[in-house]
């Protein structure tokens, strides 16, 4: 079966860029870059995967363009743009050259839900679809009304969650989460990628029964259509191993059909990200 981790990041690790890994994330505290992870894709049978911006400029965009363009497996990049900015739709016209830039993100859970609804926001968000761009977007449940609110308004614009909106497993936290889910998933523009579960469950003791409760609401809401496989890597490694996760997620779909497999584990991002 054909294996595309949708979601992984590269990184030359400096304090002054990654303020958000603190004391207890020491292990991140490094530079993770395409040669740490070929060898731990390889050894899983990871045919090749998608980098996702981690910074918040071009230069970050750049950065992850040059990794893909140097190594081939890396097959998408999700990157930065000032979707505000008033220079947006030159600077689209700019990255349309880069045949591996597939989509952006802003760090959305770092901002007030209002932010992706003031109407420069929305100006760069309406720009997307013309240039064949998908949007991530990473929210807490907190986001998930608003994140609502967007994606109705641009019904064309491919969007896909991140780390299915990061509800806090690790205090059994479902319900508000479980109402934003259902609500998104009502817009067929939308996929959500399995993801960052581990990380937002207790690091040391968390168990796959933990975890299964909220791929059950995910795969229940989303189908198999529309839901995709992501490591988070390196920032997994906080909680688990690339392969103890990747097997967590092998194992909860093994009585699913193999269409379906390879649905969730590539079929569903070639043509999210067209790849």
């Amino acid at each position: 079966m054909k294996i595309i981790d949708t979601h992984q990041h590269f990184w030359k690790y400096n304090a002054a860029n990654f303020g958000w890994v603190n004391d207890e994330m020491k292990i991140l505290r490094t530079d993770y870059l395409p040669l740490d992870l070929y060898p731990i894709l390889q050894k899983n049978d990871v045919e090749g995967c998608v980098a996702v911006q981690a910074d918040q400029s071009e230069k970050e965009t750049e950065f992850l363009l040059q990794m893909a363009n140097e190594n081939p497996f890396v097959v998408g990049v999700v990157g930065w743009v000032d979707l505000c900015g008033e220079l947006i739709n030159e600077r689209l016209k700019y990255f349309k050259q880069f045949s591996k830039l597939k989509g952006f993100r802003h760090i959305l859970q770092g901002e007030e839900p209002s932010f992706m609804l003031q109407q420069n926001f929305l100006h760069g968000i309406g720009l997307l679809h013309q240039y064949s761009y998908t949007y991530d977007l990473l929210i807490y449940p907190q986001h998930l009304s608003a994140a609502l609110e967007l994606v109705k308004q641009f019904p064309f614009q491919s969007f896909v969650i991140d780390h299915i909106a990061k509800p806090n497993i690790g205090k059994n936290e479902m319900d508000k989460w479980e109402k934003g889910i259902m609500d998104l998933s009502s817009c067929s523009n939308v996929f959500c990628k399995i993801s960052g579960l581990v990380t937002e469950a207790n690091w040391a003791g968390w168990t796959t029964a933990d975890l299964t409760p909220y791929i059950d609401k995910v795969v229940q809401y989303f189908g198999v259509d529309r839901i995709m496989f992501g490591s988070d890597w390196p920032v997994c490694l906080l909680a688990s191993s690339y392969d103890n996760w990747l097997k967590v997620v092998k194992e909860y779909f093994a009585s699913y059909s193999i269409e379906d497999q390879e649905k969730i584990f590539s079929k569903n991002a070639i043509k999210f990200y067209h790849l």
